[in-house]
Parts: structure tokens; C-alpha cells; sequence
């Protein structure tokens, strides 16, 4: 991008580089800067251009293969600037999600390139669906997303979406952070009346946890797929599938983004490497699948093309980072997403609920009693002592119970009013968490009621391949 200008002959004749952009592409692994170069006003300049050149080789630029390391270099540019704070480190990708203190969103819209929800957005999807938005949206915990307006716009010009949501099953029962997309989806399919797709991905959790039987993880998504039906969904306008048993009818498509999809890009977007089974590097395609119409010729009625909104939490954005990639490619809509806010485990902000961890975790199937006593001893932000936290006050950006109400407690006037006096100090840390034993127990004694009603036949009806009702 210096052709335009005159080149000078040694760089002792640089005036100045003006950098014009800069973009670092994940799903490529490359960095992208444009800068122009301009002379010192005495050059002389022999009226050449610039000659051309090739770029770097990818042997060279090694190091941009990896999200991990950009953290990394992140944290020490900021630390030889002299910031007398210690700054804070993160690692998000699908498999983990670690940091040092409380996660940072704003960094992580900026680092995978999505957006941040607006009010004129949350305005929208009120006027289109004639209904108050998700508290989900209220509360900025659906926070972020990717090409949300221009879904929206094709809704309101009369063309409808279906939705895309999935479950890695390895675990016997979904925990409270596993509902947080379900609710969410269960919402959106309401207030749009659109179809919905949910994968169970029991190929992957056999590939990536080595541990886990094949045949164990499949009867494991028939399992979780009786908590999803639990959430509410619409029977006509949802289609449930294990990636096992739907495979033959997304082969083609996953054939399709195979033959885009480089290694390189791959590794530079997951993380893997010569040691990754060959499974865990194909695996991507097979996610990216039902983000494309063209996967469900039955349950879609043969809709070539229609749109796709994803909800997911942030950590599965690598994914379909991937897949918008190759959608133009393949002459597909890019599917869009709306990503969540991670929900924290009992332990504090540091990171996420975990199944494999039952003591960070609040599961569907636990007592009254469990919920109690898993409550009870979780991160507090108030203060040590009674009379400390009537002076002070409590810390609500890192106090669990709190954070637990903002999901799920629907009253936002008790909400705000919670927050109020818990941070002021009228409230103590032990009547938050008394109101927030009742919201959980009513939530999750509701929940094992709509599951006990969930009968074989009915898991069965969900995950039938045939025409959705739209």
C-alpha cells in the first residue's frame, strides 16, 4: 500500500509510516496492516514506484497460530508501557475458559471482531415481536453479536430464520449454565414463531474427552435432549438430532466446508496440532453444518438459503468465526449470533459453571436441600463481618449470589432493588442468598416437574426427521 507514493532509497529518508488499518482475521490467522510511507520533505526522490513483494511465509508468522499467545503478548506490551497494574490475562476457547480475575468482555469483542449490543437493537426486536425482550437482553447478558441487524431487517421484510442451538452431552444432567442458552432459544422461538434446530454433538465429547465411551456418549444425548425438551420448545417447530444418528444427512454439507477449511486455519483458530487426533481437526465442519439451510432438506422444507441466528455462549464463537468464512464461498448467508455472558461457577468469577466439577456447579436434579447448602457456601462479595458490610457494602461485580439473581430472577424492580442495598450495605450477603435458595428451588423443582412429563415417545417425536411447522 506504499505504490502510490515515490520509495526512497534507504531508510534513512523515512519521514513517516501512517498505519491506515489494522485487522487481525482469527478464522485466517493473519494480521492485516495497510500503512502508506511518506518521505522527509528534503528526499529526492528518482520518480520510482514502489516494487512489489511477496508476503511473509506462514513458517514465518508461526506465532500468530494460537488465540493463547496473543493473550499472552497482549499482557507483556501492556507491561513494558510501565501500567502500574498487573495486568489480567484470559484464555477462552470452546474446551476451556481461565482467567486470572473477572472475565473481560469488552476485550474479547474486540479480540474475535463481534459486536456489542445496542438499545436501538434490543428497541427492534421489541417492535418486531410485540413483547418486552428477554431479561437476558435487558440485563446485557446476551451482550454481543454478529450481523444480529441484518437478520432483523430480512425479518421484517418478511423472510424468516430458524434458530441453531446445540449440547456437547457428557454429563448426566444440564447444570444451571447449560439452561442459559435454552431459555434464551425457547424465548426467541416464541416471540418469532420460527424453527429451530438443536445438535447434540456426541461425536465430539468422544473425541475430545478420551475417557468417554462412544456408546456412552450417544445414550448421553438422548439423556440431555429430555432436560432440553424440559425448557418448553415447541414440538412442531423443533428438531432434536445426535450427530451420530443425522450424519448421512449432513455429510454433504460437511464435505462442502472440508474442502475450504485449511489446517492451518484450523490450528490457528482452535489451537490444534501435530499431536490433535485427526477427528478433533475435522470436527469444526461438522458444528459449522446446520449453520446451512441445505443440511435439513426435510425439516426445513427445502429452504436452500434461509438465514440462521445462532444463540451461544462467547466461547463457541471460534466456530462459526470458521463457518462465515466459508459461507460466501459456498454462496450461503453468514449465519448471525448473539453470544452470552459466561455463567459463573459457585467458586467465583474466574471462569465458568463446570459439569465435570460437581462443586462449582448447581445441577437440575439436585434437592432443595443440595441447592441450600451449594448456595450457601458460594463466593460471597460482601464483607467479612456484619458491621463491615453495613459501612461498605458488598463487591455485586463478583458476589455469586447476585450474579445468580441477575439470571434468573425475572422482578427487574426487586432486582434493582437487591443491588441497591446489597451494595450500601442494608442488605447482608445471607438475606441475598435466602432469596436466592427460593428463586432456584422454585426454578429447578419446575424444571423436574416438565422433565418427569418428557416419556421416551416424546424424546422420540423431537428428534424424528420431518417438515417443521413454519
Amino acid at each position: 500500500h506504499a505504490s502510490p507514493h515515490n520509495f526512497v532509497q534507504s531508510s534513512g529518508s523515512l519521514g513517516a509510516i501512517k498505519i491506515t488499518k489494522e485487522k487481525f482475521r482469527s478464522n485466517k490467522a493473519e494480521l492485516e496492516v495497510m500503512f502508506d510511507v511518506f518521505p522527509v520533505s528534503s528526499c529526492v526522490s528518482d520518480g520510482r514506484k514502489c516494487p512489489t513483494c511477496d508476503p511473509p511465509t506462514s513458517e514465518k508468522i508461526k506465532f500468530l497460530n494460537s488465540n493463547t499467545k496473543r493473550f499472552e503478548t497482549e499482557k507483556s506490551n501492556e507491561s513494558a508501557e510501565g501500567d502500574s497494574k498487573t495486568p489480567q490475562t484470559q484464555k477462552v476457547t470452546p474446551w476451556e475458559v481461565e482467567a486470572d480475575g473477572e472475565i473481560d468482555y469488552n476485550k474479547l469483542v474486540k479480540t474475535f471482531g463481534s459486536q456489542l449490543m445496542t438499545e436501538d437493537l434490543i428497541a427492534k426486536i421489541e417492535r418486531l415481536t410485540n413483547q418486552r425482550c428477554h431479561r437476558f437482553l435487558r440485563r446485557g447478558l446476551f451482550f454481543s453479536h454478529r450481523d444480529l441487524a441484518q437478520i432483523l431487517d430480512l425479518y421484517e421484510k418478511g423472510e424468516k430464520f430458524y434458530l441453531y442451538t446445540g449440547r456437547g452431552p457428557s454429563s448426566e444432567a444440564l447444570h444451571l449454565g447449560h439452561l442459559i442458552p435454552f431459555h434464551f432459544t425457547q424465548w426467541l422461538q416464541k416471540a418469532f414463531q420460527v424453527p429451530l434446530v438443536i445438535q447434540l454433538t456426541d461425536d465430539e465429547k468422544f473425541l475430545f474427552k478420551t475417557n468417554l465411551p462412544l456408546e456412552e456418549a450417544h445414550r448421553l444425548a438422548f439423556e440431555n435432549a429430555k432436560d432440553i425438551i424440559a425448557c418448553g420448545f415447541d414440538k412442531e417447530k423443533t428438531f432434536i438430532f445426535s450427530d451420530l444418528d443425522y450424519i448421512a444427512h449432513m455429510y454433504p454439507m460437511i464435505l462442502k466446508i472440508q474442502r475450504f477449511v485449511t489446517f492451518n486455519q484450523t490450528r490457528g483458530i482452535f489451537g490444534f496440532n501435530e499431536s490433535t487426533n485427526i477427528g478433533c481437526i475435522s470436527f469444526p465442519a461438522v458444528q459449522a453444518a446446520p449453520s446451512f439451510a441445505q443440511t435439513f432438506p426435510i425439516p426445513l422444507k427445502g429452504k436452500r438459503n434461509m438465514p440462521c441466528l445462532i444463540p451461544c455462549a462467547i466461547d463457541q464463537d471460534a466456530y462459526f468465526r470458521m463457518t462465515r468464512d466459508v459461507a460466501p464461498r459456498l454462496k450461503f448467508f453468514k449465519p448471525s449470533l448473539v453470544h452470552s455472558k459466561f455463567f459463573p461457577g459457585l467458586q467465583g468469577p474466574k471462569g465458568k459453571m463446570s459439569s465435570s466439577a460437581s462443586n462449582t456447579a448447581i445441577f437440575v436434579t439436585d434437592s432443595p436441600k443440595e441447592i441450600k447448602k451449594k448456595v450457601q457456601s458460594s463466593f460471597s462479595g460482601g464483607q467479612d463481618t456484619k458491621e463491615l458490610q453495613i459501612e461498605f457494602g458488598a463487591n455485586l461485580s463478583v458476589d455469586v449470589a447476585y450474579q445468580y439473581l441477575k439470571f434468573f430472577l425475572e422482578d427487574d424492580q426487586e432486582f434493582e432493588r437487591i443491588g441497591r442495598e446489597y451494595a450500601s450495605g442494608e442488605l447482608l450477603t445471607g438475606q441475598v442468598k435466602a432469596r436466592l435458595i427460593e428463586v432456584l428451588t422454585d426454578l429447578v423443582h419446575g424444571h423436574q416437574i416438565q422433565r418427569e412429563a418428557v416419556t421416551e415417545e416424546v424424546v422420540r417425536k423431537f428428534m424424528e426427521v420431518r417438515p417443521l411447522d413454519f
